[in-house]
C-alpha cells in the first residue's frame, strides 16, 4: 500500500452549523451540502491542498455507515494542524477562527521547540493547531 490520505472526515452534530463555520467563518471553499437526497448521505467536502479534502459528515451518519454505536465525542482523539509561513499568519488564523465562533484553547505562543502555535476548537469540539514551524517550508497560507 502506498501511504497517503485523500479525505479527512470530521463527525459533526449540526451539518449546517459546521458548514457556516468552515465556509463562512474560516473562508474555506466548498460547494456546500451535497447528498441530501440520500438517507445518511448529506455531507460537505472542502478542497484543501491538491489531493486532500476535508469532509464534514454527521456523527449519526458515520455511526450508521460503520455500524458503530454513536458515542460521546472526544476532542483529544485527534488534532488537525494548519502550518503557515509566519508568526503573523498564525495570529491571523487564530483571529479569524475566533471571529468565526471557535473557542480559543491556547492563544498563539512561542513553543519549546522554536515555533509559534495556538489551539482552537470548532463548534463540534475538533481541535485545530495553527502553527509556524521554522524548520518546515509552509506551502499554504491562511
Amino acid at each position: 500500500m502506498r501511504p497517503g490520505i485523500s479525505v479527512i472526515t470530521l463527525g459533526v452534530d449540526d451539518l449546517g452549523a459546521a458548514l457556516r463555520f468552515y465556509r463562512d467563518g474560516l473562508g474555506l471553499p466548498t460547494a456546500g451540502i451535497i447528498g441530501q437526497e440520500f438517507e445518511h448521505g448529506a455531507v460537505v467536502f472542502i478542497d484543501m491542498q491538491p489531493g486532500l479534502r476535508l469532509a464534514l459528515w454527521p456523527r449519526a451518519s458515520i455511526a450508521h455507515d460503520t455500524g458503530l454505536p454513536l458515542g460521546a465525542a472526544s476532542p483529544t482523539n485527534l488534532t488537525l494542524g494548519h502550518n503557515v509561513g509566519s508568526r503573523a499568519e498564525v495570529d491571523r488564523v487564530m483571529a479569524r477562527a475566533e471571529t468565526a465562533g471557535a473557542r480559543i484553547l491556547k492563544p498563539a505562543h512561542d513553543t519549546f521547540w522554536g515555533g509559534y502555535a495556538g489551539y482552537f476548537q470548532d463548534p463540534d469540539g475538533h481541535v485545530w493547531e495553527a502553527v509556524w514551524n521554522p524548520a518546515w517550508q509552509a506551502d499554504a497560507g491562511t
